[in-house]
């Protein structure tokens, strides 16, 4: 089998590729093809995959090219994991939030609308090309803001594309290992939309044992949730939030930090990558890999930083940097797996809503349970969200819907009604000059409302 990895100078493809390298089923992925525009980060990743590859002799066959339709062509399955604007745009994504005191994350908030804007219509692109050249070809998307993305090439593609987070998995096997179950016995009730979602029970032979996480000091104080949010606020809830709800429940306090921290977290990985691809480089021989978990070990420690600052203060980083054995990567090899061989497996995705949720439409994309089989993607039936989850999903997703349809017909009023909407805005004067200051410097945005 084929797959394509869109964004495949991208710093998390060795973990897809160590994921393949780990999996001995029959069919799987025998050549996998990356692309990507910028053929000096082709190059390096093609290097690194290569020592990636010594000692497995049955290593799936990498190419690279930076041609989409050469990558996408034949392909079973394909993974998007691209950033338009690069990192410049990300860093743009959160300065422009942050001179206005707003907040400034990549995937959450204005940023993330900005995100939006600018990948939607190469998306789209994207999807038509799949569609034209690889027909029964299943996307995995993880490009942020990855359901908004997942819903907007499902306008080409159907239910043929689906989005992938390891947020929600990794709360998964965190509240497990807290609770000394089997992970792979445990059902989570959870619901949400991407970055904005709750655990409500966790459920084990029969049992809810989520009161009992609640209950225990020493157990939900070492949860990472439970540093982040405060123990107390958890217990006010009665459930664990996915992590990202930190800057809503926190979001003045988010924001301060970031400000204050005198670096954003973009800047950080611009300095960073730009260190790393110049090495890779510049250096013959082998060390690629090696050099390459010593940044990602550097990575991880700065993943909202934010957030951990006051509440997990010299607390070791968790699940956040893709562990070799799970994370992202893992789970999408689990999909492939599910599809391809027909082996049942249930996980957290972003798909089509259908009638999952009552209070989004059908066509919505929501982060909810799903078994993947070779028929496809089943969706299970869910707790209703309360009036304070389904209030906020629907605002977020009122947003997300004005943020597609700004970027596929270069709608100002549409893109101004998102950023004024979002409930991290709030303000039709900061919403205008949210998008003032996008179009001002990310060409990419500017080109959505230049037509």
């Amino acid at each position: 089998m084929k797959l394509s990895i869109l964004g495949g100078g991208g710093f998390r493809v060795p973990y897809v590729y160590q994921a393949l390298l780990r999996d001995t089923g029959s069919p799987r992925i025998e050549h996998v093809v990356l692309h990507d525009i910028d053929e000096g980060r082709l190059a390096s990743m093609a290097r690194l995959l290569a020592e990636l590859a010594e000692g497995h002799g049955d290593a799936p066959k990498v190419t690279a090219t930076t041609d989409l339709d050469t990558a996408v062509e034949g392909s079973d399955f394909v993974f998007a994991a691209i950033r338009v604007g690069g990192l410049h745009g990300r860093t743009c994504d959160e300065r422009v939030a942050l001179d206005l005191d707003v907040l400034g994350q990549e995937t959450t908030g204005p940023g993330g609308l900005a995100f939006g804007l600018r990948t939607i219509p190469v998306m789209l692109d994207i999807a038509r090309r799949v569609k034209a050249l690889a027909p029964h070809a299943y996307v995995i998307n993880f490009t942020n803001p990855a359901g908004m993305i997942t819903e907007a090439m499902q306008t080409v593609l159907g239910d043929r594309v689906l989005g992938i987070c390891d947020t929600p998995s990794g709360l998964g096997r965190r509240v497990a290992a807290a609770l000394g179950v089997d992970g792979s016995r445990v059902r989570m009730d959870y619901v949400g939309l991407n970055h904005l979602g709750w655990m409500r029970g966790v459920h084990h032979d029969g049992r809810d044992l989520l009161p009992e996480l609640l209950a225990d000091d020493d157990l939900l104080g070492g949860l990472e949730e439970g540093m982040v949010f405060g123990r107390s606020w958890l217990r006010d809830l009665g459930l664990i939030p996915n992590e990202y709800l930190y800057y809503y429940y926190f979001n003045r306090d988010a924001v301060r930090s970031i400000i204050d921290s005198g670096r954003t977290r973009g800047e950080f990985l611009v300095e960073q990558q730009t260190a790393f691809f110049d090495r890779v480089a510049r250096e013959d021989g082998p060390g690629a890999v090696s050099l390459w978990r010593e940044t990602v070990a550097n990575r991880s420690a700065s993943y909202m930083a934010e957030a951990k600052a006051d509440h997990a203060a010299g607390a070791a980083a968790t699940d956040v940097s893709d562990p070799e054995e799970h994370g992202y990567a893992q789970v999408a090899v689990g999909v492939m797996a599910a599809i391809a061989r027909d082996e049942p497996v249930s996980m957290i995705l972003n798909v089509r809503n259908g009638t999952t949720v009552a209070a989004l439409p059908p066509d919505a994309v929501v982060e909810i349970p799903v078994t993947v089989d070779g028929r496809g993607l089943h969706p299970h039936t869910v707790t209703a969200p309360d009036l304070h989850q389904s209030g906020l999903m629907q605002q977020v997703k009122a947003v997300e819907r004005l943020t597609i349809s700004a970027a596929v017909t270069g709608s100002r009023s549409d893109a101004l009604q998102a950023f004024s909407l979002h409930p991290l805005v709030g303000s039709v004067t900061v919403g205008r000059q949210l998008l003032d200051g996008y179009i001002a410097r990310i060409p990419q945005v500017a080109a959505v409302f230049d037509r």
